[in-house]
């Protein structure tokens, strides 16, 4: 598996044994790693037939499902944390699958690029779409639909009653503590209802 630091701080949210929803998983890496580290009881969510193939042979428990339309047949407050790692901005339904997440989760885990970066601001001053290690794909191919900052996510969970129990912002591996909105290509939350 190639190093994302991200899961790394997925990792260090998550405590041993609990159970794990993986939205938009991939082919299971996340959940194979957490299974390993944190020994979670893990399930991945995916909609694509070669990554659900992939789960399974990866040994990952996959349900097939259009997230888009929520996650309908979960029961409330079932898993303890529910992740949707770089996978947020190509949601079409951004409030209804938060709301889901944390409808089936104690805790929910979103990890997005930072559209505001400032790469990303300069490249469009340019004249061109960006293109960097967060927003890998061309503007013509791209499977993103949302393009949204660190700022507009924080004013989207504070108008959906969203609380940010943590915020880790990142360009490539460093930590970024100033200025994150500018400064960090990707950002990591940790998220949950009002108590």
């Amino acid at each position: 598996m190639a190093y994302r630091y991200d899961y790394e701080v997925i990792t260090k949210w998550i405590s041993p044994g609990e159970r794990v929803l993986d939205l938009g998983c991939g082919d299971g890496s996340l959940l194979r790693h957490l299974a390993e580290v944190r020994q979670v009881q893990g399930y991945g969510v995916e909609n694509d037939a070669d990554k659900l193939l992939a789960c399974v042979r990866n040994g990952i428990n996959v349900i097939q499902m259009d997230m888009e339309k929520g996650l309908a047949g979960l029961e409330d407050g079932f898993f303890d944390h529910v992740i949707m790692s770089l996978s947020l901005q190509a949601m079409h339904n951004t409030q209804g699958i938060l709301a889901e997440m944390l409808r089936v989760g104690r805790e929910a885990v979103v990890s997005f690029p930072n559209f505001g970066y400032w790469r990303h601001r300069q490249s469009i001053l340019n004249g061109h779409m960006p293109v960097s290690e967060s927003l890998p794909h061309q503007w013509f191919n791209t499977p993103n639909v949302r393009f949204f900052t660190i700022a507009d996510f924080d004013a989207l969970c504070a108008m959906n009653g969203i609380v940010v129990r943590e915020r880790l912002a990142f360009d490539e591996s460093t930590l970024i503590e100033e200025e994150p909105n500018f400064l960090a290509s990707v950002a990591v939350y940790r998220l949950g209802r009002p108590d």
